[in-house]
């Protein structure tokens, strides 16, 4: 069986306050976007569990990646037998895009009808929220508010369909540790909901990513990605997540030349 992991991007992304746990409450809206990896996993002829990936080179230890790992999780509860798991990245990693997790939470999708399971879409959020905070988005794979860690999901009133968007990494990744210890926890003075609620001409005045400012500051070639797309007219254009990846939202397909080391990509929603 084989299905075809997206990544996300963030609409806004406010830290709201610092956990005794350690972690950060958020909120943000995640929304899926058509840029995808491929995962198939089909049973083994033998009694060992395997891994193998293409495209995008990643962590050389299969156990660690989070694919392994929702397998591994299954595995403990339901006595898998061992699997062939095929996953081939076409999304960056290190960009706020999510593609770690969505590989995971499709991994558990995918295991789920392969063996018949019968999980239902509360139980599968459960399993995923262990491999990452923002996994259980991609098991409904709608665009959704999220709060708590990211992990408190709650569908968002909104279609970007017919909007062209174009995503941008540029050659640096930034590491989760490395955009947090820059942010100042604040609650913003408006929802999320009421911020994607109003026209997207408004947005830009509007929805923001508490990451920007210091990560602009370190990495001002990522900034420079957002100035050139609102330079090319776009309606709305922010980092995505922690970064490094940039996002732009436009009327129309949009021309933009970008050196041959970033990563580019295209789509009408």
């Amino acid at each position: 069986m084989i299905l075809f992991p997206n990544c996300k991007i963030n609409l806004g992304l406010y830290v709201t306050e610092k956990r005794s746990d350690g972690y950060h409450n958020l909120e943000t809206v995640f929304y899926p976007v058509p840029l995808e990896d491929a995962l198939e996993i089909v049973p083994a002829d033998n009694a060992k569990t395997t891994l193998s990936v293409s495209g995008m080179t990643i962590s050389d230890d299969p156990e660690k990646n989070l694919v392994m790992r929702a397998f591994r999780l299954l595995e403990h509860d339901f006595q898998l037998p061992a699997v062939h798991i095929f996953l081939h990245k076409n999304i960056p990693f290190g960009a706020g895009l999510g593609g770690g997790s969505s590989d995971a939470a499709f991994a558990l999708k995918l295991l789920n009808e392969l063996f018949s399971l019968k999980l239902d879409t509360i139980t599968l959020q459960k399993y995923a929220v262990k491999l990452g905070a923002d996994c259980p988005f991609f098991i409904q794979n709608q665009p959704m508010v999220a709060t708590g860690i990211g992990e408190i999901l709650h569908p968002a009133d909104l279609s970007l369909k017919g909007y062209w968007m174009v995503i941008v990494k540029p050659p640096c990744s930034v590491s989760t540790q490395e955009a947090y210890s820059g942010v100042v926890p604040q609650h913003p003075k408006m929802t999320m909901q009421q911020q994607i609620s109003k026209p997207i001409t408004e947005w830009k005045k509007l929805i923001f990513n508490d990451f920007e400012k210091h990560i602009f500051q370190k990495y001002p070639l990522i900034a420079d990605i957002k100035q050139t797309m609102y330079a090319q007219q776009a309606l709305y254009a922010s980092m995505s997540g922690s970064g490094s990846s940039v996002y732009g939202i436009f009327e129309k397909e949009p021309l933009l030349s970008f050196p041959e080391n970033y990563f580019v990509f295209t789509t009408q929603l």
